[in-house]
């Protein structure tokens, strides 16, 4: 079963720092989209869509890709990392015009210094750590 997981990490790497661990550990092809705006998908039997919430929303980047290249009908699951909440509602818009099966989410802390938290010195310092890590892989192991 191919597996691919676009992905978008683009303020502190968390999201990268999960989809990297579970490339290592899972036979799964890694799509950057600030690096890679176009995709042929069609040959994968499921695709994970990973970002940072920015804006309470998916990257731009991660949406624009999901509506341009995703093929209709296909299996896709979703990973998030987050300072305040996980929200998924973005890229469920998308996926549902691609009539797109959700199969699975995952979501974890990330650090975050965007806005206010700056002040602060960010929130969710040292996420996602090795435990979030270790859920996140075995969440992409446990899809069917």
């Amino acid at each position: 079963m191919r597996k691919a997981i676009v992905y978008a990490s683009v303020h502190h790497g968390n999201t990268e720092k999960l989809v990297k661990r579970i490339a290592e550990e899972c036979q799964v092809d890694l799509i950057d989209t600030v690096k890679q705006q176009k995709a042929d998908l069609s040959d994968y039997d499921m695709i994970g869509f990973a970002s940072g919430i920015y804006y309470s929303k998916f990257h731009q980047s991660i949406l624009k890709f999901a509506e341009r290249n995703l093929p209709e009908d296909k299996k896709v699951f979703l990973i998030c990392t987050y300072g305040g909440s996980e929200n998924y509602k973005s890229i469920e818009q998308t996926l549902k015009k691609k009539h797109a099966s959700v199969i699975g989410k995952f979501g974890c802390k990330g650090y975050d210094t965007f806005g206010p938290f700056k002040l602060v010195g960010g929130i969710a310092k040292g996420h996602p750590n090795e435990e979030d890590m270790k859920n996140a892989v075995d969440f992409v192991k446990g899809l069917h």
